[in-house]
């Protein structure tokens, strides 16, 4: 499927919820849609499968009405079926290898639920060689608009202005694919981008005056506020200095800039509150069964509501 989405569904509304997503994530690209069915024989039956059923069958009726029901909700997109008899990473991994982005579902906040458990996200997102984009439960097309006005119908809400983008950014090594993932995710949706910078100083105590013999000690060491101001304007510049040529590649797009001091996955997880898609990144793919994907992308994954796009580069 080159060029296209890819989505992975395992009967679970989550899955479907995806699937709906990237049904409109293909429309905005003019891509086509690719739903990925990964199942895998058991030495018994699993227990979801129903007793006049087998387990081949299951899969096909499972693939079968998320496509029927995507296919409802969009009648003039491309879509796919495809059943892969794998185990669930690997299967997964394959369907999207050709493919522009993996989409897949996730429980909620906390948790990643269907095919996603522990380990299995982690490998998905961490071996992945394409964008993975995880949705929430409970996602709708209105959750990714502004609120609507009271009286707005259902098929009015894409008129609607879309939420922001936000792009987490690193610039020790600022990254060509995830800043024009972002930029172009924005563009597509015809919103703002926010990009969202945060940065650590070491702590560098004032120096701490001589007390005379029986005068009372200092409190503590006051924090020199020269080194973490002077850090805060470079950063500003670096940010600036690293958006430039995408501010001139995609003059449609408003950008925000927002350089901060904090931890990284805090100042995130803030700022995408209200966003309608997170865009992090991942740096090299790692074979491991247990993939270490970063403090950070771990975090948003567990914290941010909104969708999570994780961008692997070099």
């Amino acid at each position: 499927m080159p060029h296209d989405i890819v989505v992975g569904i395992d009967g679970s509304a989550e899955g479907l919820g995806a699937a709906h997503w990237a049904a409109q994530e293909a429309q905005r690209r003019g891509a086509g849609l690719g739903v990925v069915h990964v199942w895998h024989r058991h030495p018994h039956p699993a227990p979801y499968v129903p007793m006049d059923s087998t387990e081949r069958d299951w899969a096909e009726h499972l693939l079968e009405e998320a496509v029927g029901s995507v296919r409802a909700a969009h009648p003039g997109l491309r879509i796919t079926g495809r059943l892969v008899c794998d185990a669930t990473v690997a299967g997964l991994l394959k369907a999207a290898a050709d493919a522009d982005l993996l989409v897949l579902g996730s429980r909620g906040l906390g948790a990643l639920g269907g095919f996603l458990t522990g380990s299995v996200s982690q490998r998905v997102v961490g071996r992945s060689t394409r964008p993975v984009v995880l949705v929430r439960a409970g996602r709708s097309a209105a959750d990714e608009h502004l609120p609507a006005t009271d009286g707005v119908a259902p098929e009015e809400i894409p008129e609607t202005p879309y939420r922001h983008v936000v792009l987490g950014l690193q610039t020790d090594r600022p990254c060509d694919e995830l800043i024009e993932f972002a930029f172009d995710a924005a563009r597509r949706r015809g919103t703002g981008l926010s990009v969202v910078h945060a940065f650590r100083t070491a702590f560098r105590p004032a120096p701490v005056p001589s007390v005379p013999l029986g005068s009372a000690a200092p409190e503590g060491p006051a924090p020199d506020p020269r080194p973490q101001s002077q850090a805060l304007v470079d950063q500003e510049r670096t940010v600036a200095a690293v958006l430039r040529p995408w501010r001139e590649k995609y003059p449609t797009v408003a950008v925000t800039e927002t350089v901060t001091e904090g931890r990284a996955a805090v100042v995130l997880v803030r700022a995408a509150r209200d966003a309608g898609l997170l865009v992090v990144g991942r740096r090299g793919v790692d074979h491991q069964v247990g993939v270490f994907m970063g403090p950070v992308t771990h975090a948003v994954l567990h914290h941010v509501g909104c969708p999570v796009a994780v961008v692997p580069h070099d």
